[in-house]
């Protein structure tokens, strides 16, 4: 410990002791920060699975409905997502129960699905998909069985091969394939189910 002489009206002198400066925690050039920076190491919370030492920056619930969370790394909240089931303890009925819940109270939200909020036709469908089913010449209500079969017939009747030298058949093919790769993929969002 340093210490500092300060004279007293006496005439004597005191000592004071100092207290010793310690460690920063701030591993960084130069050693004086900006006015208001913070001079301590930044704190860095670790993934809370067992053995692990990497931060833990995704936030995944202990249980259903509640305000704790785990705290894991990429990997080990990816492996937490596979393996959780919201339903967990609860039968079929209670299952029921508890989904017809959810969905009644999530209702307002259904509309962003997708990103055609003004889209026309029952809200189901996309600015896109009815931009596609236009395309295909299909009502907003077609059903995925119609929409195939409307996509080869166009596509036989525009297709190069049969239309060699014509260009806007070319044009019109190739809308009537992005037509159906965009409900195509909707359907394919529509049928999927968590853990299939």
């Amino acid at each position: 410990m340093g210490c500092r002489l300060s004279s007293v009206r006496d005439g004597g002198y005191t000592a004071q002791l100092m207290a010793r400066q310690g460690r920063r925690n701030d591993w960084g050039f130069p050693r004086w920060g900006g006015y208001g920076s913070e001079r301590a190491a930044q704190q860095v919370r670790l993934c809370d699975r067992h053995g692990c030492d990497q931060p833990g920056e995704c936030p995944a619930p202990k249980s259903p409905n509640s305000k704790e969370r785990w705290y894991f790394c990429q990997a080990h909240a990816a492996e937490y997502n596979r393996g959780w089931d919201y339903f967990q303890g609860l039968d079929e009925e209670e299952r029921a129960n508890r989904e017809r819940e959810e969905r009644r109270d999530a209702g307002g939200f259904s509309g962003g699905a997708f990103y055609g909020w003004g889209a026309p036709g029952d809200g189901t469908r996309s600015r896109d998909e009815m931009r596609a089913l236009e395309i295909l010449g299909l009502e907003s209500d077609a059903d995925f069985e119609a929409v195939r079969k409307s996509w080869r017939r166009l596509a036989k009747e525009n297709h190069p091969d049969v239309k060699p030298d014509d260009k806007e058949a070319a044009i019109r093919f190739q809308a009537i394939q992005a037509a159906y790769d965009v409900l195509r993929t909707a359907e394919e969002r529509r049928q999927w189910k968590p853990g299939s």
